[in-house]
């Protein structure tokens, strides 16, 4: 009898043992970012173990970074009955709350979590300075805060290191980022991420060759540490979108490096959808159709498939595909649509209204296009910086009326990196569009383009063709003194350059359209003045028709 109640103690023991090894591989997984494999083990040891309350926090964790709130609540309430370590499901609520911007409610479960801990205790605090961080919208100073109070109580404890580096990371604290991973390895030479936090950080600093040396040195340590070929892959696509010259090699570097973190972690759907955003990244729209295809053997229900292939059809010219895909997914409003959802889908419309030799666009189809576009706006007003390309295609095309609807929106914006080029674009696609034959001129928007040339002037005074233009629609409105103006302003600011700009074929030829225009108006008024201008023609252009015509005529 003895004997058996020895042997059962032994066997309790052994299967708590076993159950903490599991939790720690669990804990490993998740780091090395095998999620399907954690959570196998999270709901293995919850079978075994239903009171452990550490593993169903953990499992609701990885839902969340999953972006899977329901169950990750499901978990979050089921753990906090558990009769150990409940309390960390409290944080995991607080997240939710976060996420829905209750910060009230968020302490409310952040004091639940912390309220019977040990002294000596840091985890809570390290997870709650996490659940700051992952938030929906970070809030790195509260993390701050509260991994303060993890240092306080263990300044040496490798994981409150890593998590305070990660935090001042996020807050833009190089410095302090570069220190607290540094002593994180230090304090725990197994800690592979806080190593590859380093090269993270000179990524961030755009010194790529540094950040590829050290990934390499975390490659020496550990070959088969997933995560690390992730962030060489997003390396290699924020250097190839840095050097022009080097993008499509870089490009397709940083596919095969993806491809290799996938092989470590796992080709779940969630995985797979990893694997979609960053082809959308690079732009490897045939490999996104093919990875939606294999979703949608995977999950034909799970709406996001539809996201990637609306994008992919619409850049593989599958364009009736792309609008059904995304008005699917748009549509449903318990779908997390976002600016580029709508931006594909107008572009799709725009598309679909398109001739075959792109040289005319049904206008009801650009309109329902052209306002899915400024829904995206609306939503991401950064995703204004993607209507130049769209613009200039239609400019190159002689649709000059859609591309001003289009480079429009681009004048609003001031932060885009294309402001001023989109209000070029925009004044030129009025000019243009108001020159065609047949069109009489609209005197309404030939004024907008002339505001446009004086805000490009006090923007950018070295654009001296800003001058010429103003000019050209100052005579579509048959404004004589401001058509004299301007082509006074650009010969005197044009002169200031010297003989050698002076002499260039194209500025002459701008010479020659200033002189002739002022020639023209002062043949009315001051014909002194027009014949010196028309002698000012001439001396460039000997031969010029309209010039020697003119004066002959004014003699």
């Amino acid at each position: 009898m003895n004997k058996f109640k020895f042997f059962s103690i032994v066997l309790l023991s052994s299967i708590y043992v076993g159950n903490a090894q599991d939790l720690n591989q669990a804990v490993k997984a998740i780091d090395a970012e095998q999620y399907e494999s954690a959570k196998s083990m999270l709901k293995s040891i919850i079978k075994t173990k239903p009171d452990d309350g550490k593993s169903t926090f953990l499992l609701g964790n990885i839902y969340l970074t999953q972006s899977n709130k329901d169950s990750a609540n499901i978990y979050f309430q089921k753990g906090i009955t558990c009769k150990e370590d409940g309390n960390f499901n409290y944080i995991g609520l607080g997240q939710l709350d976060l996420d829905k911007g209750d910060v009230t409610n968020a302490q409310v479960h952040f004091d639940l979590a912390t309220k019977k801990i040990r002294k000596r205790d840091v985890e809570e605090y390290i997870y709650i300075g996490r659940a700051y961080m992952n938030a929906e919208k970070p809030d790195y100073k509260n993390a701050l805060l509260v991994l303060d109070k993890a240092k306080a109580v263990n300044e040496t404890d490798a994981q409150v290191l890593l998590a305070l580096g990660d935090a001042y990371y996020g807050d833009k604290n190089q410095n302090d980022a570069y220190k607290a991973y540094r002593d994180a390895f230090q304090a725990d030479n197994t800690l592979i991420r806080a190593k590859m936090q380093l090269g993270v950080l000179l990524k961030g600093a755009k010194s790529f060759d540094e950040a590829l040396k050290a990934y390499n040195e975390v490659i020496v340590l550990s070959p088969n540490y997933g995560p690390v070929y992730r962030e060489l892959a997003e390396t290699y696509y924020k250097w190839g979108r840095n050097k022009p010259s080097k993008s499509e090699e870089y490009m397709k570097t940083a596919i095969g490096y993806y491809e290799k973190y996938l092989s470590l972690t796992d080709y779940s759907l969630n995985s797979r959808m990893r694997h979609a955003d960053f082809l959308i990244l690079v732009r490897d729209y045939a490999a996104l159709e093919a990875e939606a295809k294999k979703m949608a053997e995977l999950d034909k229900v799970n709406p996001r498939i539809f996201r990637y292939l609306g994008y992919s059809a619409y850049e593989n010219g599958n364009i009736d595909v792309a609008i059904k895909s995304l008005e699917t997914f748009t549509s449903n409003t318990s779908n997390k649509v976002i600016a580029k959802d709508y931006f594909y889908l107008g572009l799709a419309k725009i598309k679909k209204g398109t001739s075959a030799d792109g040289l005319s666009v049904d206008p009801t189809a650009f309109g329902l296009g052209l306002a899915d576009i400024k829904k995206a706006i609306e939503m991401e007003p950064l995703a204004v910086e993607d209507v130049n390309e769209i613009g200039v295609k239609l400019f190159t095309k002689k649709l000059y009326y859609e591309a001003a609807a289009i480079f429009e929106l681009g004048t609003k914006n001031t932060e885009s990196k294309n402001y001023l080029d989109d209000n070029v674009y925009y004044g030129l696609s009025i000019y243009y569009g108001n020159t065609k034959k047949d069109v009489v001129p609209n005197t309404v928007d030939l004024q907008k383009a002339d505001a446009v040339f004086v805000a490009i002037l006090a923007a950018s005074p070295a654009y001296l063709d800003a001058y010429i233009y103003r000019a050209r629609i100052n005579r579509l409105l048959s404004n004589d003194e401001m058509i004299t103006k301007n082509y006074e302003d650009y010969v005197n600011k044009v002169s200031e350059k010297g003989a050698e700009e002076l002499a260039k074929p194209t500025i002459k030829a701008k010479l020659i359209e200033s002189y002739n225009n002022m020639a023209a108006v002062y043949a009315n008024t001051d014909k002194p003045k027009a014949i010196e201008y028309f002698g000012k023609t001439i001396a460039l252009d000997p031969t010029n028709d309209y010039a020697t015509k003119s004066l002959n005529l004014l003699k």
